[in-house]
């Protein structure tokens, strides 16, 4: 750590209390929404619009931070997750929760949304040296699943525990969107302790005020951005929340074991994100995001194809021990092969993209869970579309090298 290890950790702080929050909300989130009186359509309607509504969201906060000031951005990010959390947790007007969706932030997924990634690895990416910016990402992704599988687990044996107490299902799925807002509160006190350390340097303040902060890097961006939205969309069709919706309408899985599902699948999401970083050494970033993605996609497929929930449940954790390998070396990636005053802006513009690209997919798997016959269709048409980004990407850019490789 080359300025300030203090930081890093505040960092590494705020991506676990985030990431438990989101994992602690997923699990509950669509049932909640189911027994509050919204249809399953609505239900995918509401998902989507809160993953558009995240896009200009994120876009403003993120092209506007390293000029206004990151931690400030930081700060009216973790408002806007308190804000979701009491509005949800307060109404069952579908008007409401729909604006809601749409201003605030939350997660039906479990995995990062807003705009706190790109901010946190901008400081990240100057408080570290380049040599060991794929291992530090790789830890910041593992904490993060480890968080969000704690989150999870917690979630499912709290909601148990609150029904057997004799709180209806209502109550106790209430109980997680007060929670969520909680956690946001205890993130924007975090976010609170960031010293200036973390702000962007003033030549890359001046960069960010033209062209969104691209210049030289701006078709290298833009085509990542293309592929990433196309990923993005694939696993939209089956975040987190629609598949703890979907095992429990096609098995009538319990709260409590959806959590520890998800908790042992977040745990393996965490451990393949680390041991990408010595596949990457050997390989490279770009075939060591290719060559994971591409039979965890297979076993994506496999999933509703399985006749029983053992099965099922196998190859959905056989499926998370190898799928996140590719995110700490797409992200290292996206910040390695643009100019140093681009990689805000960088991983703003791409994290808009798969905003932007899972934005739809929710609502159509709402559509297709409402018919028994067609519930299993997301996860195969999820893994299909990411087996051609991964064609794609592998055809695109596998010439095009970060500095680390190029030094090799």
């Amino acid at each position: 750590m080359q300025h300030s290890e203090r930081d890093v950790r505040l960092l590494f702080a705020t991506r676990i209390t985030r990431l438990f929050a989101y994992g602690f909300l997923s699990v509950a989130l669509a049932l909640y929404l189911s027994q509050v009186g919204l249809t399953d359509p609505e239900v995918g309607l509401l998902l989507t619009l809160t993953l558009v509504g995240d896009v200009p969201v994120t876009l403003w906060i993120t092209t506007s931070a390293d000029r206004i000031g990151r931690r400030r951005m930081l700060l009216l990010g973790a408002g806007l997750m308190i804000l979701a959390g009491v509005v949800f947790a307060l109404t069952s007007s579908f008007v409401l929760l729909v604006v809601t969706a749409i201003i605030g932030v939350i997660s039906p997924s479990g995995n990062e949304i807003g705009p706190f990634l790109s901010i946190e690895q901008a400081g990240l990416s100057q408080l570290i040296k380049d040599s060991d910016r794929t291992r530090v990402f790789a830890w910041y992704n593992l904490v993060g699943s480890f968080a969000t599988a704690l989150g999870a687990l917690t979630s499912g044996g709290l909601v148990q525990v609150l029904q057997r107490s004799g709180l209806t299902l209502l109550a106790s799925y209430r109980v997680v969107m007060v929670g969520y807002a909680v956690f946001g509160v205890a993130l924007a006190v975090l976010f609170q302790f960031l010293t200036p350390v973390v702000e962007a340097p003033l030549v890359e303040t001046a960069a960010i005020r033209s062209r969104l902060g691209l210049h030289k890097s701006q078709k290298v961006v833009l085509r990542l951005a293309s592929l990433f939205a196309l990923d993005a969309f694939a696993g939209g069709l089956v975040v987190q929340t629609i598949v703890a919706f979907w095992f429990q309408r096609k098995f009538g899985v319990e709260p409590a074991v959806l959590g520890s599902i998800f908790f042992g699948a977040n745990i393996l999401a965490g451990v393949s994100a680390l041991m990408a970083v010595r596949i990457a050494a050997k390989i490279g970033l770009i075939n060591t995001m290719v060559f994971t993605h591409v039979p965890s996609n297979i076993l994506l497929i496999l999933v509703p194809l399985m006749p029983n929930l053992p099965l099922a449940i196998a190859m959905l954790l056989l499926r998370f021990s190898i799928s996140q390998m590719d995110i700490p070396t797409r992200q290292s990636y996206t910040v390695a092969v643009v100019a140093p005053d681009e990689r805000s802006a960088a991983s703003g513009v791409t994290s808009i993209a798969r905003s932007v690209g899972a934005a739809i997919s929710p609502s159509l798997s709402g559509l297709l869970l409402a018919s028994p016959a067609l519930m299993g269709l997301p996860f195969i048409i999820s893994g299909g579309l990411k087996l051609i980004y991964d064609f794609l990407l592998y055809r695109s850019f596998q010439a095009v090298k970060p500095p680390e490789e190029t030094a090799k």
